[in-house]
């Protein structure tokens, strides 16, 4: 089985769906000693098939697997769902664009999904949202492929240790993305990565990998003298070369730095954090569906603004201090950490 003490770097890539992890952003990371990993929250096993197939034959190294811990969805009556999208058919980018409500399933199933793991294995699968099945993580012990979940308090964390996950990512609130709370409608700690380290580590010894506004080789050392056995990031891989990162969010990234982040749940009907737009402002205390529901509707915004090349109605997820991303390789950005960390910076 994989053990971070194998890493040359101990940093993984963070899974982000949607298009950020391509073959060639995962294998670069992976060939120069981090982690390379995917998010195949939304994906059908013929897309997670395809992309672990292409990827292997880019490295040998360590890939990670994430999907998502869906939650049922309670039925939801005629008024609020027309509500919910009579707030979206106002958006003024929309013109002849249509939005329609999304019908079952809505969302996939997560052991149809797994199948393509347990076909092509790799060597980390993570899950963010809440805990897998015990018949999934014994089954992915059995091929060899170590377990970590994500946990945003010690409650959680807790939970996880009991669940014989093998590790824990310990997302604080400056982590950009998705926070993966497993109850969505809990009152969230929104507790601080170094404050989360600290809590976590009082209640279980499992290794734990710190996510949260990790930008350069400074920061890691920080997390690592926190307690940390490696770090994950993802803000400061969505302007490297490699990433499938749409061209707006990366000139949102690098050039509109003055803005700052904020959360939304307009964009999936769960609470993520990214760069404050347009989209993000005009949705604030507007009716939403539930997640992933609200992420199906909103789709045709997202792609259109994609083909306008308009970032004011893109999910640009980042994180706080998204200020300091850099445009380079991403071999360039692991020997650029792995040289500030040696350096103390």
């Amino acid at each position: 089985m994989f053990q971070f003490s194998q890493l040359k770097i101990p940093v993984m890539q963070a899974p982000m769906a949607g298009g950020p992890n391509t073959p060639e952003l995962v294998s670069a990371v992976s060939n120069n000693g981090g982690i390379g990993s995917f998010g195949f929250a939304y994906s059908v096993p013929e897309k997670i098939i395809d992309d672990l197939t292409t990827t292997k034959l880019l490295t040998n190294g360590p890939i990670n697997a994430n999907f998502f811990i869906f939650q049922p969805i309670e039925a939801l009556t005629a008024e609020i769902q027309s509500l919910a999208l009579e707030a979206l058919l106002d958006l003024p980018i929309l013109g002849d664009t249509q939005l329609a409500l999304p019908k079952e399933p809505f969302f996939p199933d997560i052991n149809i999904q797994l199948e393509a793991i347990w076909l092509n294995p790799t060597e980390i699968l993570t899950f963010h949202f809440g805990i897998p099945s015990q018949s999934i993580i014994e089954k992915a012990h059995s091929l060899g492929i170590i377990v970590g979940i994500t946990a945003t308090n010690p409650a959680e964390a807790l939970a996880i240790k009991e669940s014989d996950a093998d590790f824990i990512v310990a997302q604080g609130i400056e982590a950009g993305g998705h926070r993966g709370t497993f109850d969505p409608n809990s009152n969230d700690d929104d507790l601080p990565l170094n404050i989360l380290i600290e809590e976590i580590i009082k209640v279980t010894d499992l290794p734990l990998v710190a996510a949260g506004a990790i930008m350069d080789g400074h920061d890691i050392n920080n997390a690592l003298n926190l307690g940390a056995t490696a770090v994950q990031m993802g803000t400061a891989f969505l302007t490297c070369d490699e990433s499938g990162t749409t061209a707006e969010h990366k000139k949102f990234l690098l050039s509109e730095r003055r803005r700052k982040t904020s959360f939304t749940r307009a964009f999936s009907g769960r609470r993520a954090q990214g760069i404050n737009n347009e989209f993000m402002q005009l949705m604030a205390n507007k009716p939403i569906l539930p997640f992933p529901m609200q992420n199906t509707v909103t789709g045709p915004v997202r792609q259109l603004a994609n083909r306008l090349n308009n970032g004011e109605y893109q999910s640009l997820w980042a994180g706080k201090g998204y200020d300091r991303a850099r445009k380079m390789t991403a071999s360039q950005l692991l020997f650029t950490l792995r040289d500030e960390m040696n350096s103390g910076m």
